[in-house]
């Protein structure tokens, strides 16, 4: 990463991080989710800061349904910079909005508008004339369903012409920004398209693409690609993951380093991708790649996996029997090597996967932090790393009367090879690790010519090794949540193996893991002391009151694993009605339920009014229009039929779904061919009411279960609920802090008396 923050004083010509700074500020001084006050503010901020460039930034608004049936009506900031051809454009892309209910935004995504803004203002200074025109694109509704890139894509003028798209985003608010590239061709144009941008540092990898695609974790980017086939690259970083869409999206948590990194992406690429040729980067090739500290980036064609698998497989057999040949490698000390590979492997997993779950059982409050990832992660993976270092150096000091390294190295390269043979056929993007394996096999063929070979030979050629694979060791539970700690200590162990011609002449290896494992109980020590919520660390809760309408009860509910003194005022846990309540649950990032439910006092609370518009039978089919008007300010619909009930067609807003295909070829629509009982969540905006047309068979009837919330539980004048101490933040990725009703809505066909001008319809609600 970067390590020099450019200040005020920077040249106007290049990319300052203060000043890119003061956008995250002004941007993230409130929460500005979509419906809320400083989403209007931050809008009007960026439009204002837009115009002072000489730009003429527009408005584009719509309703748009994301490919999850999540609605909205996003208002999109767009504007273009004149290039002087009329070729393809680079689109610079970006949101505005921030997670729901309580998160300022400021890493996620308002770094991201903060580093185009000041890219942009940087370069117009260079007085460069674009080739390309270069439309800036700062979408709404990202956090919602990619709502305003789905808007731009599909309704714009401008999207037709995206050649390029560059975005940036965040999943935390530091470390280094990874490059992850998205691409419906092979990825060889884009690949080699990046090396010759050159920036300064680069971060990627093909393994952490190919494991970018298989997680839900979709950008607006990924509308470009799926529905307007235009490729580009993520610049996302995901360290101090704990404040992802919470209340800590701060621009003071927000690491400088990582935002001059961004910087240091978006100018040279803005720079190269301006004037180069952006029409079309299908290729017949795809690369693997990986950056590394002095070459930047290395690539090679998908072609050479086999050969050099072959090539390692050969070397490999072919050291053993000329090993054997020279007497330095024996049949019975490789036994031993498999037992010591095996057992160290096992035990550090155990130890790695042990540790989390004790976590779990004596900090309980960690399991209210939802992305799995508390405050205090980091000394959870040095232990898990040093608990790795102490399972390989014990275990390996018990085999240490092997007389021959040779014989231990041939395990190591017996699974390497293995988990490479897997890569070659399930994950192609990690079949790079065969570098390691072959600079290993080479300090095999060395250890079996030279008892005693040149120390620092052994460790230049251990070197890929530890730049390749280290970085993942960190940054798995970073990415995955700290359930998959134990991968990170097995993978210490696989590394400490393919380091054996280095630390395998250590004559104190016991020592070794006696004090690897003391630094690891160090480690948890400190974690230990962290554990508590402070007004630093503070702990996650929730609260949301609903009003059962049908049954005219009322209940408190929470999300909490862990009661605290805030949800007890609310909430008894010998008073538990949970069981029962998780059928349609509210959509959230990761399928939470409710954990607490408790009967409440009734409140008198006015629900959305029913309306219908239109209601006829035409042969075998059924047209019905209804419209669901709010009574008072809500922020969000969760509707809800029965997965098995088929519309014909169904339009919310005047939108429908788009059929999407899936990997196995299967057909999801969120409206007709549904997986599961949710139809539509609906994020309200200036309490604009949902108009539904839905067409089904004359036989059927249509039972659809609505959730209206609106998050003012903490405002509300029926309620008294006092504010959250310090020490407490509203649990993020659920809904929060809500007044909600749920009724179910039964619509009845009920054919009536007919005159000459009018057809009478009844709707029934069941209340």
């Amino acid at each position: 990463m970067p390590q020099t923050i450019s200040g005020l004083d920077t040249s106007k010509q290049e990319f300052s991080t203060l000043r890119a700074l003061e956008h995250v500020k002004n941007i993230s001084q409130n929460p500005h989710y979509v419906g809320s006050s400083g989403h209007d503010q931050a809008k009007n901020y960026i439009i204002e800061e837009l115009k002072k460039l000489g730009l003429s930034p527009q408005i584009q608004e719509g309703f748009s349904i994301g490919d999850r049936g999540t609605m909205s009506k996003p208002q999109n900031i767009v504007a273009k910079i004149k290039g002087s051809n009329s070729g393809k454009s680079l689109v610079l892309l970006t949101h505005y909005d921030s997670s729901q209910h309580s998160s300022y935004g400021a890493s996620d995504a308002g770094s991201g508008v903060a580093t185009i803004l000041e890219g942009i203002r940087a370069f117009l200074h260079t007085k460069q004339i674009p080739v390309n025109d270069i439309v800036i694109c700062i979408t709404d509704g990202e956090e919602l369903g990619l709502n305003g890139a789905d808007l731009f894509v599909s309704e714009h003028p401008w999207a037709k012409d995206a050649g390029l798209v560059l975005n940036f985003e965040a999943r935390g608010s530091g470390g280094n920004s990874y490059m992850l590239l998205e691409t419906n061709s092979k990825n060889g144009k884009m690949i080699d398209e990046f090396i010759k941008a050159d920036p300064q540092f680069p971060v990627t990898n093909s393994l952490a693409y190919s494991i970018y695609k298989s997680l839900p974790n979709d950008t607006d980017l990924t509308v470009f690609r799926k529905h307007g086939n235009t490729p580009g690259y993520n610049f996302a970083f995901i360290d101090d993951h704990f404040d992802y869409h919470t209340a800590n999206d701060t621009w003071q948590n927000l690491d400088l380093n990582t935002l001059q990194h961004q910087g240091s992406y978006l100018m040279p690429l803005l720079s190269y991708f301006s004037k180069s040729n952006i029409n079309d980067f299908t290729s017949e090739q795809d690369f693997l790649y990986f950056n590394t500290p002095i070459f930047k980036v290395i690539k090679y064609p998908f072609d050479w996996i086999y050969p050099l698998l072959g090539v390692a497989i050969i070397l490999f057999i072919g050291f053993i029997i000329y090993g054997r040949s020279k007497k330095r490698i024996s049949f019975s000390e490789v036994g031993s090597g498999f037992l010591a590979f095996i057992i160290s492997s096992g035990l550090a997993g155990v130890l790695g996967f042990g540790l989390w779950k004790v976590a779990l059982i004596i900090y309980p409050g960690y399991n209210d932090i939802l992305h799995g990832f508390p405050y205090n992660g980091y000394y959870y993976i040095a232990a898990t790393v040093f608990l790795g270092t102490a399972a390989f150096f014990k275990v390996y000091s018990i085999f240490d009367k092997v007389e021959e390294l040779p014989s231990l190295l041939v395990a190591p390269l017996f699974f390497w090879i293995l988990i490479c043979t897997g890569a070659s056929i399930y994950l192609q993007g990690a079949s790079y690790f065969i570098i390691p394996v072959l600079f290993c096999l080479v300090c095999q063929f060395v250890l079996i010519n030279q008892k005693r070979p040149f120390p620092c030979l052994m460790l230049l050629l251990s070197l890929p090794s530890i730049f390749l694979i280290a970085p993942f060791i960190a940054s798995f539970p970073v990415a995955l949540g700290l359930k998959i700690a134990f991968a990170s200590s097995i993978l210490t162990v696989f590394l400490c193996t393919l380091v054996i011609p280095v630390i395998g002449f250590y004559s104190k290896k016991s020592l070794l893991g006696t004090i690897s494992f003391l630094a690891a109980l160090a480690c948890i020590g400190i974690a230990h002391c962290k554990s508590d919520f402070t007004k630093e660390r503070q702990k996650p809760n929730s609260l949301i009151y609903v009003l059962h309408e049908d049954q005219q009860k009322a209940y408190w509910t929470s999300y909490d694993h862990t009661l605290d003194s805030w949800t007890k005022n609310y909430i008894d846990r010998l008073k538990n009605l949970a069981k029962d309540w998780n059928k349609n649950t509210i959509e959230s990032k990761y399928s939470s339920a409710f954990n607490y439910v408790n009967q409440a006092p009734l409140k008198d609370i006015k629900s959305s009014k029913i309306e219908t518009s239109f209601d006829s039978i035409a042969g075998e089919k059924r047209i019905l229009d209804i419209c669901i008007r709010p009574q008072r300010d809500v922020n969000r619909m969760d509707l809800f039929v029965r997965e098995s009930f088929e519309f014909q067609s169904l339009y919310a807003n005047g939108v429908t779904t788009k059929d999407i295909i899936n990997k196995d070829g299967t057909i999801h629509n969120s409206f007709k061919k549904r997986t599961d009982d949710r139809l539509l969540t609906y994020h309200l905006r200036d309490n604009e009411p949902l108009e539904l047309r839905m067409e089904f068979h004359k036989d059927s009837v249509p039972e659809i279960v609505l959730y209206e919330s609106s998050y003012d539980l903490l405002e509300s004048e029926l309620f008294s609920i006092p504010k959250r101490s310090e020490n407490m933040i509203p649990k993020p990725f659920v809904l929060n802090d809500a007044i909600t009703i749920k009724k179910t809505i039964r619509l009845e066909y009920v054919e009536k008396t007919m005159d000459s001008s009018s057809i009478r319809t009844n709707l029934a609600v069941e209340l």
